[in-house]
């Protein structure tokens, strides 16, 4: 009996002390004990981060009520060699247990990323780099080696049309490979069967349309008058005559702002000058929209060669079939132009 007393005794005591233990263990395990810094809090977690520079990170962007909890946390779960980069957004409080399992899971937040009107490798990397991991430099350095592509069919000077505007969603810890990786396969759901048979068509590779598509969407502002501008340049093409498109000289000679192309730009040396070299230039002068390159698959038939802007400034063009009927058209706008005092 007395045994039995004993232990009912130690019973009584020991569960509730155990009970207690658990509590406190729950508490500090389950209970919110990590808040962010105002309405949140982000964690750039880089490539190659250790375990303590996350602890780091960790004690410079949030109000940790126990880091040594948090420590033993993360070292139960194994997260010191189970650190994963990435931009991770905390916008309310947490356990440490949930943080944890944020970080060792890689639950990080996509960044997305807009780019339209962009003419350039280096105005594409400059845009693109600083809302990931990876710099622009670092992107430029990518690009500037062909061998990084030319396996895919591209070269330095097509590699451009890979980038079809749009918005993106990407993880901020991209490289500038997997950045590649990416829009090379946006670029290859965006070229269906359809979109491929229409090319063939034309007499045109995916890539020559988006060179072309580039210069439509340089020349035009709007957008119901591009299939109709891409026939023109088709037409010019089929019979061997030079586009004679000015956003190609202003590609040339590298001014984007120039208004009037004068005679001494059109005598700039450059393949992408087409009004000194027949054919489309090496490459995209712009990354080309969708409606830029579905205006080049879908272009107008007609028998126009050449086209004006009107001299309302409305944006539209006059268009013509002969020579003489254009230079009519090209002289009410120049005199608008001289009208305007727009010299440059």
């Amino acid at each position: 009996m007395k045994m039995r007393r004993l232990i009912i005794i130690i019973l009584l005591l020991v569960i509730p002390a155990l009970l207690i233990v658990g509590v406190v263990i729950y508490g500090r395990l389950y209970t919110p004990s990590v808040s962010p810094v105002g309405e949140e809090s982000i964690l750039y977690i880089p490539e190659g981060a250790s375990y303590e520079q996350v602890m780091d990170t960790l004690r410079a962007n949030l109000e940790i009520k126990n880091i040594k909890v948090l420590r033993w946390v993360a070292e139960k779960k194994k997260y010191p060699s189970l650190v994963k980069p990435g931009k991770y957004v905390i916008s309310k409080p947490l356990s440490s247990n949930d943080l944890i399992n944020i970080l060792r899971g890689g639950r990080q937040m996509p960044v997305r990323i807009t780019f339209n009107n962009v003419r350039t490798l280096n105005e594409l990397a400059g845009k693109i780099g600083g809302q990931i991991e990876a710099d622009s430099a670092e992107i430029m350095e990518f690009f500037s080696d062909p061998d990084n592509y030319t396996s895919d069919g591209f070269s330095r000077e097509t590699v451009l049309s890979v980038f079809i505007p749009d918005t993106y969603e990407f993880y901020w810890n991209t490289s500038p490979r997997k950045l590649y990786g990416r829009m090379l396969r946006e670029y290859g759901r965006f070229w269906d069967k359809e979109r491929i048979k229409k090319s063939e068509e034309i007499g045109l590779s995916p890539q020559e349309v988006s060179t072309l598509a580039s210069i439509v969407d340089e020349e035009v502002t709007k957008n119901d008058e591009k299939p109709r501008i891409a026939g023109v340049y088709l037409n010019r093409l089929r019979q061997g005559i030079p586009l004679q498109a000015d956003p190609t000289v202003r590609f040339a000679i590298n001014n984007f702002s120039v208004n009037r192309i004068l005679y001494k730009h059109l005598e700039t040396d450059s393949p992408y000058n087409t009004y000194k070299y027949s054919g489309l230039p090496p490459g995209p002068i712009a990354c080309p929209s969708k409606s830029g390159i579905d205006a080049v698959l879908n272009a107008e038939k007609h028998n126009y060669l050449y086209f004006a802007a009107r001299p309302d400034f409305s944006g539209y063009h006059n268009f013509a079939a002969t020579l003489s009927e254009h230079n009519k058209n090209a002289r009410l706008y120049q005199r608008e132009l001289n009208r305007r005092r727009i010299y440059r």
